[in-house]
């Protein structure tokens, strides 16, 4: 007797296909004074469906983003991860995990996953079938570089997305990450900032610049979970 259970999104377990029970012989009705007994138990049948088992990447970090942002970049930098990172769109075809070392021996993992651009939710470029991975993730990091015509409108557009796929994605924390800053100085970091009305950090994956701040900013939203 076999049942085949599916484990819902708030842990709790629903059952997919009954199992059946097998029948009893007459070998087991036999007793001293009927040694021969001529009935037996029938089983009852099993109930029979097909499905589809889809596996989810569980990662404490989701990295988000359009193609060439810097997340497969930014894995590598944190982690022994090493995705494929090249200057074309869609580099990153499956979703990729790296552990990333934190102070005292602490460690948590990150997902990259393939970009997504704006209108995905209607099918274009890669679509939505790789945000599956980042539903069960503590937080997600919207990573926008530098030379982004408009980093707001980028990361409304990012938000959006995400929102037509699954609003309950919008509750998680969320930091927005600005990659390849070492492409402008300090001064003109600054008045970028001025124009961000969030929570965002500086980072370059050649000059390190900002990856400790954002490991730090990212172990403050898992510890208080």
């Amino acid at each position: 007797q076999k049942t085949i259970f599916e484990i819902t999104h708030n842990g709790e377990e629903k059952i997919i296909c009954e199992g059946g029970k097998g029948g009893r012989g007459n070998w087991h009705f036999k007793s001293s004074t009927n040694q021969t007994p001529r009935y037996s138990q029938p089983g009852i049948p099993n109930q029979e469906n097909q499905i589809t088992l889809e596996l989810k990447v569980l990662a404490d970090v989701g990295l988000v983003g359009f193609p060439n942002a810097g997340k497969s970049t930014l894995l590598s930098c944190v982690s022994a991860a090493k995705p494929k990172i090249a200057d074309y769109e869609f580099t990153t075809l499956t979703p990729n995990l790296g552990i990333v070392k934190y102070r005292d021996s602490q460690s948590f993992i990150m997902a990259d996953i393939p970009g997504i651009i704006e209108g995905a939710n209607k099918g274009k470029g890669l679509g939505h079938r790789f945000l599956r991975h980042i539903e069960r993730n503590t937080c997600l990091l919207f990573l926008i570089p530098i030379n982004s015509n408009d980093i707001m409108h980028d990361y409304k557009v990012l938000l959006n997305e995400l929102k037509k796929y699954n609003p309950d994605l919008l509750n998680k924390d969320r930091l927005l990450v600005i990659t390849k800053s070492d492409l402008l100085n300090v001064e003109e970091q600054k008045k970028i900032s001025l124009n961000i009305s969030l929570d965002h950090v500086f980072i370059s994956a050649i000059t390190k610049q900002g990856l400790d701040k954002l490991k730090d900013t990212i172990w403050q939203f898992l510890i208080k979970m």
